[in-house]
């Protein structure tokens, strides 16, 4: 399609040619003289639809190598999310039973009060706020999360 004149005059060029290329190769076929005008008509407009099918099929790509996308940002915030939850999940499964137990029993939906998970875990009620923070520091330090925990801190 042309949408600029130097555009145009570059699709113009390049089926002209076309047609120049096929009246030399064709120029042995023609018998009457009277009918080149009629056979160069002919080709001109097969040229010109050959043309329009090849354009339809290519796609054009940004000088950004097509990352000027409106909905990139979206996807980019998608998949670091996506990452870190699977970074999340590889750092709590290298985590002590015991952690895994106590992370999970404080992040529980609905929420339960320390003296349930205090009773479930067999541990006093004052010990749980110092576990968890052992247990939180242990995943920080994991191998899977370091990437992320640093890069928040930085």
């Amino acid at each position: 399609m042309c949408f600029s004149p130097a555009n145009c005059s570059t699709n113009l060029s390049i089926v002209g040619a076309s047609v120049w290329l096929r009246l030399v190769e064709g120029l042995p076929s023609v018998r009457e003289p009277a009918a080149l005008p009629g056979w160069v008509a002919t080709v001109t407009r097969r040229e010109c639809l050959r043309f329009l099918r090849e354009q339809q099929r290519t796609q054009l790509v940004p000088d950004d190598g097509g990352l000027a996308d409106e909905a990139a940002p979206d996807a980019d915030a998608e998949l670091l999310k996506q990452e870190r939850f699977i970074a999340l999940r590889q750092a709590f499964a290298e985590l002590p039973s015991r952690c895994r137990e106590l992370l999970t029993l404080l992040f529980h939906d609905p929420r339960l009060p320390y003296a349930e998970i205090s009773e479930r875990l067999d541990m006093p009620v004052g010990g749980i706020g110092p576990s968890r923070s052992r247990c939180i520091a242990a995943l920080r330090r994991s191998r899977a999360l370091a990437s992320f925990v640093g890069a928040e801190e930085a």
